[in-house]
């Protein structure tokens, strides 16, 4: 009798073993594409703050692009029945089960590089782009303020577009214009269109009549010199007529906005004093805080320690560089940049060689 239940046992065993490996696939994947999902966002986040940190430092940027993902899984599974003979009839039995999962993933990387890439990299934005992203739901100062450099005759620190400048950006008057623009963002009273050829579209912004009286719009027609009675004015690359509320707009580059952004980046005063990062001056001689420019924008952080809890984090040479988790604007402002990268640089593929790596054994 006791022979027929081990042997029953061994049976219960084998069954329920073989009904673990029906549904491990299934469960697996559910499990691996959420992490794996994590983890690649969790990478991108990190290439492109240690890209901003790169060129805050005047190195070269590099992108790498996960281009696939390959995971292999190999199960295997066991049953063993021991006995031990006594005399007689009765014997001990010992039934034995066991499962092996094993995972082998492999990662594929593609290098961002080559003619297409570095055309979109260096191209400014097109103006349909700032529309989608209007039209996205992001603030219009936002995405004016990071994308464009001027506006006619207003300009919005147009040498921060590259590497960190010696002399002093103007923005002032620009951040003025485009702030009045976002009150009426704020208030319901703004609508955008896009219209024109590809070649030469305009962006047009219309005020609602009824703030007609508003001390706001008042200062708008007069930042941007418009007539008495104006509620509208247009923005193009080919647009050149204020009289007429058309104004030329010069936007920036991936590169450019990455530029603007990277002057966000706080460095260690160690390495302003041995001349890695450069010290930009206001006409006094005295250093210009780069805080009053953007720092409602973004703000990245150093310490010498890992930091707690980031919303994203690298280390660079020493120390380390990260975004708050609890700034806001910031989280925000670098989330408008991964939009401005997929659109700008995502589909610019490369033809270098794939570089695929295996994750772990």
């Amino acid at each position: 009798m006791r022979r027929l239940r081990n042997i029953l046992s061994l049976m219960v065993c084998v069954a329920t073993l073989s009904g673990c490996m029906g549904w491990i696939g299934p469960a697996s994947i559910k499990s691996d594409r959420n992490s794996y999902n994590t983890s690649i966002q969790k990478s991108d986040n990190e290439q492109l703050l240690l890209n901003l940190v790169r060129l805050k430092y005047r190195d070269t940027p590099f992108f790498l692009e996960v281009s696939g993902i390959a995971s292999q899984f190999t199960i295997s599974a066991d049953a063993s029945l021991s006995a031990t003979l006594q005399k007689g009839d009765y014997g001990i039995f010992g039934p034995k089960a066991g499962m092996l999962l094993k995972e082998s993933p492999t990662v594929t990387y593609s290098p961002l590089q080559g003619e297409q890439f570095i055309q979109r990299f260096l191209s400014q934005i097109p103006i349909d782009h700032l529309y989608l992203l209007y039209k996205s739901g992001w603030s219009i100062e936002r995405v004016m303020r990071i994308a464009i450099q001027q506006i006619g005759p207003l300009k919005n620190a147009p040498n921060a577009s590259g590497p960190t400048p010696k002399k002093a950006p103007e923005f002032e008057a620009f951040v003025q214009v485009i702030r009045l623009i976002r009150h009426f963002q704020v208030e319901g009273l703004l609508s955008v269109s896009l219209s024109g050829e590809i070649d030469s579209r305009k962006l047009t912004f219309k005020i609602d009549p009824s703030a007609e009286q508003s001390e706001e719009l008042k200062q708008l027609r007069a930042h941007l010199k418009l007539p008495e009675g104006a509620l509208a004015f247009s923005l193009g690359h080919a647009a050149n007529d204020p009289s007429f509320g058309e104004f030329t707009v010069e936007t920036r580059s991936l590169l450019g906005i990455m530029y603007y952004l990277s002057h966000a980046v706080e460095t260690p005063q160690a390495d302003a004093e041995l001349g890695n990062v450069t010290l930009t001056v206001k006409a006094d001689g005295t250093p210009f805080d780069w805080k009053k420019m953007s720092g409602d924008l973004l703000n990245v952080r150093t310490q010498e320690s890992s930091p707690d809890n980031p919303a994203v984090s690298v280390k660079y040479g020493d120390n380390w560089f990260y975004i708050s988790q609890s700034d806001l604007d910031s989280k925000s402002t670098f989330s408008l940049l991964g939009q401005i990268f997929s659109l700008q640089a995502g589909n610019a593929k490369s033809g270098a060689p794939l570089l695929t790596l295996p994750v772990g054994n």
